[in-house]
């Protein structure tokens, strides 16, 4: 399908930007970039939903340190009531809880559910694996403070997007080798799963295209230690040795993103090993589709669709 008319008008408004001077996130210092990324994001969806109660917490974490997460709960929710973790995409180095917000609020209301987010800690400050440390950290201490939140563990999901979703996939893999309570479901929006980004989708569409290949590489070498992380499956899911007795995942992908083709195999590798996976490439959208919802009503569609997993999941 050709690309939605709606993101191809989007993508030329970007484009005559950058010939007039405005820089990309990789030609920015990681703090400049993250204030041009939330700016951006104010402009994705201008009028977010209102929730009945959004309240910022602190997450303690191994090391000491605490890092911010907001919990949306929509009116009218029973006690406990059914809970998504989430992690924001952003390539580990830009994005955090307002960036996500109007998303958040969208999955807690049309779901309806509550919705924690968390702010992970970004790179290069934080290089890896700390994001993956705060994910888990971030989950067990959800685990022990449900009761008093009035969340229900057993019915208990995580999700994410782009670096999110890599991060909501690895943690339930971490969850599984160490036989804890696993979530009920995985719900991830375009993930990172490749050691290298070299697929066919990579070669197609790493320019123009909202997601440059040099803003990932620029993420990826702000994230990484060394050339040896890539060989982590923590950083790349499809290196895991088994894919096997994992929740189940709903997979979403776009057909102009980059990272589709690795997002196809991720999805092809769960269903290999015999985890229950849907996974959908959504025709004509562009990496982070579902953050857009002011441009294109691919954004509305994927929310529907992540809501009726989720409510699947939980029945």
């Amino acid at each position: 399908m050709p690309l939605h008319p709606d993101l191809e008008a989007f993508l030329e408004l970007a484009e005559l930007g950058r010939e007039q001077g405005r820089p990309a996130l990789h030609e920015l210092p990681p703090t400049e970039a993250r204030v041009q990324y939330d700016a951006t994001a104010r402009m994705l969806e201008g009028d977010p939903v209102e929730v009945d109660q959004v309240r910022d917490l602190g997450i303690p974490c191994r090391d000491g340190h605490a890092i911010e997460a907001r919990l949306y709960r929509p009116a009218g929710l029973p006690t406990p009531a059914p809970v998504l973790l989430y992690f924001h995409g952003g390539g580990y180095c830009v994005g955090g809880l307002d960036s996500h917000d109007a998303l958040c609020r969208a999955l807690a209301e049309l779901t309806p559910c509550a919705v924690l987010s968390v702010a992970y800690r970004l790179a290069p400050e934080h290089r890896f694996p700390t994001a993956v440390d705060d994910a888990r950290d971030s989950h067990d201490w959800l685990r022990r403070e449900a009761t008093a939140l009035g969340l229900d563990t057993q019915r208990l999901a995580v999700g994410g997007d782009s670096a999110g979703a890599t991060l909501a996939t690895t943690l339930c893999i971490a969850l599984r080798d160490e036989h804890a309570a696993l979530p009920s479901a995985q719900v991830l929006l375009y993930p990172c799963t490749a050691a290298q980004q070299d697929s066919p989708s990579h070669q197609a569409h790493g320019h123009g295209l909202l997601l440059e290949s040099d803003t990932l590489q620029w993420m990826f070498d702000n994230y990484l230690r060394s050339p040896d992380d890539r060989q982590d499956w923590r950083f790349a899911p499809l290196l895991a040795e088994r894919l096997d007795a994992l929740p189940p995942a709903f997979i979403a992908l776009a057909e102009y993103d980059p990272l589709c083709d690795e997002g196809v195999a991720y999805g092809d590798r769960l269903a290999q090993a015999g985890v229950p996976v849907r996974t959908q490439v959504y025709e004509g959208m562009v990496h982070d589709f579902a953050r857009l919802a002011d441009i294109t009503d691919g954004a509305a569609q994927v929310r529907e669709d992540i809501a009726a997993v989720l409510n699947t999941a939980w029945r």
